[in-house]
């Protein structure tokens, strides 16, 4: 009964890197990496595939001109973020039952473990009200009551993957600021908004959008709302946005290495190590899907030099 309420029996002994002189053959290498990979154009794929056949699909009624208030671009929006996460959690699903179908699992804090019912953690995941359903809530008021930049209720283009990096690039800009202020402007100010989120000094993935209400109103949606004010792009670019971000931003909650994080490193994207530094020390690490700003302010902390992130010597 107890293994069925927790991670299966015997995966902290199969959780980590292979032993010395045991390697995979390169074949099955290259399957890791294209199962791994194959994660983010799935995260996208929903205005990949619809981007081009909408118009075959719906009456142009329900699209046409770029009239705002229509309710097709907020309900596909919110679909391709929940479509994403669908991707997300099966990939969460098989690490946690110990696959490496998607390179080795190698824990970000190797000398702590959290074990947790899968189903526990999915439901609380979801069930956030500072979560999903205040994400959900300001995207339907923002799109339904007109308050975004008309561009966006346009569906003409495609995505303009230019825009997407923009929009990224600006939100976690937004983003770091306000993560600061949260930490800087005073103590009960931090306790009442971002202290809730750490908590959890060892996250895992479901504890991404686990904080509070003040949390995601400064930290998501304030950021959210000035960088659809700052680029102005069309319906798929910003639902192809959309669902890169949040599932980023939860993906960089794991317990595990991504088998992509020695690239995302090396270009100063976010990885789950570096987030993790931040909830291990809490004045590091600001950013989120990139170090760049951190970098910059010089409050970047490079994972590695962590003590507590090396494992413990057995002997």
């Amino acid at each position: 009964r107890r293994r069925r309420m927790c991670q299966p029996a015997g995966l902290n002994a199969t959780a980590r890197a292979p032993a010395k002189g045991v390697e995979a053959t390169s074949g099955g290498r290259v399957v890791e990496w294209a199962a791994a990979l194959l994660v983010w154009p799935c995260i996208v794929s929903w205005p990949l595939f619809l981007c081009r056949r909408y118009a075959k699909l719906w009456p142009a009624e329900w699209y046409d001109d770029g009239v705002p208030g229509r309710p097709l671009g907020l309900i596909l929006g919110m679909l391709a973020v929940a479509w994403g996460q669908v991707f997300v959690v099966i990939y969460q699903w098989a690490r946690w039952r110990g696959s490496r179908a998607f390179g080795p699992l190698v824990r970000v804090q190797p000398n702590e473990t959290r074990q947790y019912s899968f189903g526990e953690g999915l439901a609380t995941h979801l069930a956030q009200p500072e979560g999903f359903v205040l994400l959900g809530l300001y995207l339907s008021l923002t799109w339904l009551f007109e308050l975004m930049p008309r561009s966006y209720y346009s569906f003409e283009g495609g995505i303009d993957w230019v825009k997407v990096g923009l929009c990224l690039l600006s939100q976690d800009g937004f983003q770091y600021a306000m993560h600061r202020l949260e930490h800087g402007v005073h103590s009960a100010f931090y306790r009442a908004s971002h202290k809730p989120h750490h908590r959890f000094t060892n996250p895992r993935l479901f504890d991404a959008f686990n904080g509070s209400v003040a949390d995601t109103v400064l930290m998501i949606l304030v950021p959210l709302y000035a960088t659809a004010n700052c680029v102005h792009c069309n319906v798929w670019s910003y639902m192809t946005f959309g669902s890169l971000y949040a599932n980023w931003l939860v993906l960089i909650h794991s317990e595990y290495h991504h088998l992509w994080d020695p690239l995302f490193a090396r270009v100063k994207f976010g990885t789950a190590a570096d987030h993790h530094v931040h909830h291990k020390l809490f004045v590091k690490n600001y950013g989120h899907l990139f170090m760049y700003w951190d970098l910059l302010c010089r409050t970047y902390k490079d994972p590695a030099t962590v003590r507590v992130f090396q494992p413990k010597s057995t002997t």
